[in-house]
C-alpha cells in the first residue's frame, strides 16, 4: 500500500516536500513515479524515479523545479518540489511498479498500484 503525504497550501514560490511511504512491501523492488492531476485536467507525469535512485526522469513542467529520491531503507520515497507557482495546484500521487534494476517509467498506465493522492494548493 502507497500512501502519499506532505501536500498543502504554499504560496507562490514557496517550496514543498512530498512523501510516498510504502506498507507491506519492500519499496527497493519498485519503479516509483510521481503524478498530479489538477480540476478538469488530465492525470500529468511529474518524476519518476528507478529501483536503487540510480535514474531519474521529470515532466517538462517541473524539470528543474523538482527532485525526486528515495530511501530505501526506510521504504520512503520523496519529490521536492521548489518555485511553486498556482499552476502546480493539484492532487498528487505517488504509484508504483515492480521491474528491475534501472527501468523507471513515465506512462501513467505502466504503473500498477497508486496510492491515495495529496492536495497542493499555490496561492498567488
Amino acid at each position: 500500500q502507497l500512501q502519499a503525504s506532505g501536500g498543502g497550501l504554499v504560496q507562490a514560490g514557496g517550496s514543498l516536500r512530498l512523501s510516498c511511504a510504502a506498507s507491506g512491501r519492500v519499496i527497493s523492488a519498485y519503479a516509483i513515479g510521481w503524478f498530479r492531476q489538477a480540476p478538469g485536467k488530465e492525470r500529468e507525469f511529474v518524476a519518476a524515479i528507478s529501483r536503487a535512485g540510480t535514474r531519474t526522469t521529470y515532466g517538462n513542467s517541473v524539470k528543474g523545479r523538482c527532485t525526486i529520491s528515495r530511501d530505501n531503507a526506510k521504504n520512503m520515497v520523496y519529490l521536492q518540489m521548489n518555485s511553486l507557482s498556482p499552476d502546480d495546484t493539484a492532487v498528487y500521487y505517488c504509484a508504483a511498479r515492480a521491474t528491475v534494476t534501472g527501468v523507471y517509467y513515465s506512462e501513467h498506465y505502466e504503473y500498477n498500484e497508486w496510492g491515495q493522492g495529496t492536495l497542493v494548493t499555490v496561492s498567488s
